[in-house]
């Protein structure tokens, strides 16, 4: 199934309700597809170690695995500050991407956010993260 990337948005600003960020209050939400046609909704968890929180894009992914799910197709992620509407730029940390990097092909898997201007950004993994390490790597 192809979700357009307007719909995607839309699942990753719900995903994006459930976010737990009492201590910087910039809620992100992400909606994560599988080659199947699956979505897959994460969101940012924050805790008081900073180390141990997670992005929403890995609570997407890790949810996903769970369920026995390994190949992806795009995700769409989106944040803001709370109470602030979500169409600011907010592009995955290095590592979000390296996880993205182990489950996704780079010359296929789609990233989708607003632009912060009215607009989408729709980029591929390769792009954002060039000469990223993956799996292929280890052969």
């Amino acid at each position: 199934m192809d979700y357009s990337n307007e719909y995607l948005i839309s699942e990753a600003k719900k995903a994006r309700e459930h976010a737990y960020t009492p201590y910087s209050n910039f809620m992100v939400g992400a909606a994560l597809v599988t080659e199947s046609g699956k979505i897959y909704h994460g969101c940012n968890i924050e805790n008081a170690g900073y180390t141990a929180t997670n992005c929403a894009e890995r609570t997407a992914f890790f949810r996903a695995v769970y369920d026995g799910e390994i190949k992806f197709s795009k995700i769409a992620v989106v944040g803001a500050p709370k109470g602030v509407e979500a169409d600011l730029l907010t592009a995955p940390c290095g590592v979000c991407r390296q996880v993205m990097m182990e489950f996704c092909d780079p010359e296929t898997f789609t990233i989708i956010m607003p632009d912060g201007k009215g607009g989408i950004i729709e980029i591929l993994l390769k792009d954002l993260m060039p000469f990223g390490f993956g799996p292929d790597n280890l052969k």
